[in-house]
């Protein structure tokens, strides 16, 4: 049978070292000069004070490492010093060994250390003076209280501002590690939102460029290629005043000109434009286009509203951006992928509602899409929509003997934002 290893003992710290040693070395001076603090109580050998003061010292030792048994031997070496007459070396040690119970030694020790110093003082104050019935004998409980009391509540007080000074730097420590991950969230968001916007402004206008490249290449006719390079310029014109808009956005608010930039956010009112840009774009593809603007007009009474005598309704930005730009995109995609024929785009809203955007193109089979794309599309129309508690789908859908695909878009407008 293996016998099981001992526990190694504590190594000491190397202040309580070096505060056993000086301890020891000043008692051994004060012992040589001959310096005793009363006369013993009982009539012990000499050599006696050196071994309380030796175990005190060895206490010393402990006093941070093993603080219950440091506090154990101090006691004993602190009676033992009394009934062999005392060094004030030694009391001294024993005051700073009750004070490093309290403060290194755990919860429950500290407490019980504290409270029995407090009835030590009462008991060794009461005592005296009801048998000796002698006002001086007050000095005893004094005595004990100063040696007990004192470093055992000083201990309680230091250790309470050092539990103080750790949950404040805790506290701080999460307080700047949420702070960090709000940074890094907030960093994902707002590369996760450019993303979205460069895919949505650009697309349209290289799928365009794309597709009219390619018929310019395959149709041997002079005018079609004109045709089909003045759609390729027109787009690169306008995606490169996208990217300028984009770049608005990420530069510096206090550049006025960037701001200026960035403040022309496409809404609503650009569907026309962007039907018309589409037409055009999907002509070879045999694709029309059409728009059915279902908003209802805007209040009378708004008078600081131009749209209000007779307009369409007015909607906050974040809305009117994103039902743009699941037009737009919808539109992108069906230049890429949908068959010869109507693709329609329809816009509804009623105030107190929500604003529902629409989008069906023809869904036909074919082998591969006109132009490349990333399929990204419908990823960013659901991000957009889920930013605003919205409700998105897209998918095929049959209407008798008509195969389509539909994008729907639900976006709620809240009162509050509505009436700013």
């Amino acid at each position: 049978m293996t016998a099981r290893p001992r526990p190694a003992l504590p190594r000491p710290h190397r202040d309580d070292l070096r505060i056993a040693v000086c301890g020891l070395l000043g008692g051994l001076l004060v012992w040589a000069l001959g310096l005793r603090n009363n006369t013993p109580l009982v009539d012990l050998p000499a050599w006696l004070v050196l071994l309380a003061l030796t175990a005190m010292s060895v206490a010393e030792l402990l006093r941070r490492s093993a603080p219950r048994t440091a506090l154990a031997t101090a006691t004993a070496a602190l009676a033992l010093d009394v009934c062999s007459g005392g060094l004030v070396i030694t009391i001294l040690m024993f005051t700073d060994v009750v004070y490093a119970a309290v403060l290194y030694g755990s919860p429950a020790t500290a407490r019980r250390v504290s409270v029995i110093s407090i009835l030590l003082t009462v008991a060794a104050t009461i005592v005296p003076v009801a048998v000796l019935r002698d006002p001086r004998a007050l000095l005893l409980g004094i005595g004990v209280g100063v040696i007990t009391t004192a470093p055992a509540w000083t201990g309680v007080i230091i250790r309470e501002h050092r539990n103080a000074a750790r949950a404040a730097r805790l506290e701080a420590e999460q307080t700047a590690l949420l702070a960090e991950m709000d940074r890094t969230q907030a960093v994902v968001a707002e590369r996760a939102r450019m993303a979205r916007e460069l895919h949505d402004m650009v697309a349209n206008h290289l799928s365009a460029i794309a597709i009219h490249s390619t018929a310019a290449q395959s149709i041997d006719d002079p005018a079609a290629t004109r045709e089909a390079l003045g759609v390729i310029r027109e787009n690169s014109v306008q995606g490169l005043a996208e990217m300028r808009r984009l770049i608005g956005l990420l530069r510096d608010a206090k550049d006025p000109g960037a701001t200026a930039e960035a403040q022309a956010t496409p809404t609503l009112d650009g569907l026309d434009a962007l039907l018309r840009q589409a037409r055009t774009n999907g002509a070879s593809s045999g694709l029309t286009f059409t728009l059915q603007d279902d908003r209802q007009e805007g209040r009378q009474d708004d008078r600081e509203d131009p749209r209000a005598d007779g307009g369409a309704a007015r909607l906050p930005a974040p809305v009117e951006l994103a039902a743009y730009r699941i037009v737009q995109e919808s539109l992108t995609n069906a230049l890429k992928h949908a068959a010869p024929g109507e693709v329609a785009v329809r816009i509804a809203y009623a105030p107190g509602g929500p604003l529902t955007v629409s989008v069906t193109s023809p869904f036909g089979d074919r082998p591969g899409p006109r132009a490349p794309g990333s399929g990204a599309g419908l990823v960013g129309m659901r991000e957009r929509i889920a930013l605003l508690d919205g409700d998105f789908e897209a998918g095929p859908e049959c209407l008798g003997d008509r195969k389509t695909w539909r994008v729907r878009a639900t976006l709620p407008v809240r009162e509050e934002e509505e009436e700013r």
